[in-house]
């Protein structure tokens, strides 16, 4: 496998050392996904405003952080399940649901199911699905618009589970003392 640099704002000049600096001030720390991204600033930068329209969309933050880790799931991205399954504890999504996606077994609630059920039959089928898949989601109380949220959702983790395959992040400290 390629061996890639690892910046942080120490080690990095320009948009690089901005965007990490920013990155750190907001989380804390840089998760080891933005160390590896900052080869080419443009992509955090991607990944960061496409991450801050989530706020528009009409999924809590708890239901954001279950259809993440779906798609991570999906994806096989070991470092962005972790950091899912992490800010899903603290959105205070459903242990069992965030447990079961990692898992690959049933969810018991029937609303994060359907929700699962959605992302996964849009990733899995890029984006074409059923008018069963679409009826199992609308009666679940998600709507069309909700459709468009997913497909917000499955772009943002695109771009970061296929970085992350690229690199092989091991997941931080930070993130793995939040489970």
């Amino acid at each position: 496998m390629t061996d890639f640099t690892f910046y942080t704002p120490e080690n990095s000049s320009g948009a690089a050392k901005e965007i990490l600096t920013t990155v750190e001030s907001k989380y804390g720390f840089i998760p080891n996904l933005f160390g590896y991204m900052a080869e080419a600033p443009y992509l955090i930068e991607a990944y960061t405003m496409l991450s801050e329209l989530l706020d528009k969309t009409d999924l809590s933050a708890s239901q954001q952080q279950i259809a993440l880790l779906a798609v991570s799931r999906y994806n096989n991205c070991g470092f962005c399940q972790v950091a899912h399954r992490a800010f899903g504890k603290m959105n205070k999504a459903n242990a069992q649901t965030l447990a079961a996606i990692v898992a690959n077994t049933p969810i018991e609630d029937v609303n994060d199911k359907a929700l699962v059920d959605m992302v996964l039959a849009m990733t899995d089928q890029r984006g074409v699905v059923s008018d069963e898949q679409l009826n199992h989601f609308f009666a679940a109380g998600f709507t069309r618009r909700n459709l468009y949220d997913l497909v917000l959702i499955i772009s943002i983790k695109t771009m970061s589970n296929y970085a992350n395959h690229l690199t092989a992040p091991e997941p931080n400290e930070q993130l793995l003392s939040m489970l």
